[in-house]
């Protein structure tokens, strides 16, 4: 498959969860390793027991609390209906406590609720360009973060955080996960520094195997302020097809995004 069709399958495949499954078909030609995944411990502030006791939020309304276009400078928004999982049943692992990270990587709430939103927010660089891309492959070439917003009656947000949190450290030597009929291999998972943002962070890097053609790396933040978890995990399509680290979840995202949650 040439980088271009490569693209365009990538462009066009559930992502989220999903894109960790549809690596092998978005990867046929070889592929650079993976960069090592930052390993620093990660936490903002705060503990279990500091999680209000406030009433969740509805998935109705939680909509509305996600990063609306126009709210984020150098980005648009999308709805992610289309490329993201509906339901938890869709995504599973091998390992039940991978099951909060796999969850998070999908736009999924992490812990026991059902009150969920999600969209994704991608760079507009059509708004800055001074030139076209010379292939199809650079049009590719752009970070897309997945979000979703989870909230919880009582401490549920705080032991959301926590499975997380045990997660990374029991799937450390990495998982198997499947969505959507396809399948794939994390091979490793591993804490690095987290935003720092909300009332609680943490953040993680996953490597995973592209079918025997190296591994790609990527992050994911997920952070909690109140009764309300965010998630965020970043694809970039160019770098999928070949491949090598995604890179870091944006700042910028992260920050608007927890700055809308009260």
């Amino acid at each position: 498959m040439k980088r271009t069709s490569g693209a365009r399958l990538c462009a066009t495949a559930a992502i989220g969860a999903l894109s960790l499954s549809l690596l092998t078909a978005c990867s046929d030609e070889g592929s650079k390793d993976s960069t090592d995944a930052k390993t620093s411990a990660s936490a903002s502030a705060s503990t279990s027991s500091s999680a209000p006791a406030a009433k969740a939020f509805t998935a109705a309304e939680l909509e509305k609390l996600l990063l609306a276009q126009g709210e984020v400078k150098g980005y648009k928004v999308d709805s992610g209906d289309d490329t993201l999982p509906k339901a938890k049943t869709q995504v599973k692992t091998d390992k039940p406590a991978c099951d909060p990270l796999a969850w998070a990587t999908a736009g999924l709430a992490p812990g026991d609720t059902d009150a969920n939103a999600s969209n994704s927010v991608s760079e507009d660089k059509a708004s800055t360009a001074t030139a076209q891309p010379e292939d199809l492959a650079d049009a590719f070439d752009i970070d897309i973060t997945f979000v979703g917003l989870s909230s919880y009656e009582g401490d549920g947000a705080a032991k959301a955080m926590k499975a997380v949190s045990d997660g990374i450290t029991a799937c450390a030597a990495g998982y198997a996960l499947s969505a959507d009929s396809e399948s794939t291999k994390v091979t490793k998972v591993a804490a690095e520094k987290a935003s720092g943002t909300g009332d609680e962070s943490l953040a993680f890097t996953e490597d995973v195997d592209m079918d025997g053609a190296g591994t790609a790396t990527f992050h994911s933040d997920v952070v909690r302020k109140g009764n309300t978890v965010a998630t965020f995990y970043t694809v970039n399509f160019s770098a999928m097809s070949e491949g090598g680290d995604m890179g870091d979840v944006p700042a910028a995202v992260i920050t608007a995004q927890v700055a809308k949650l009260k």
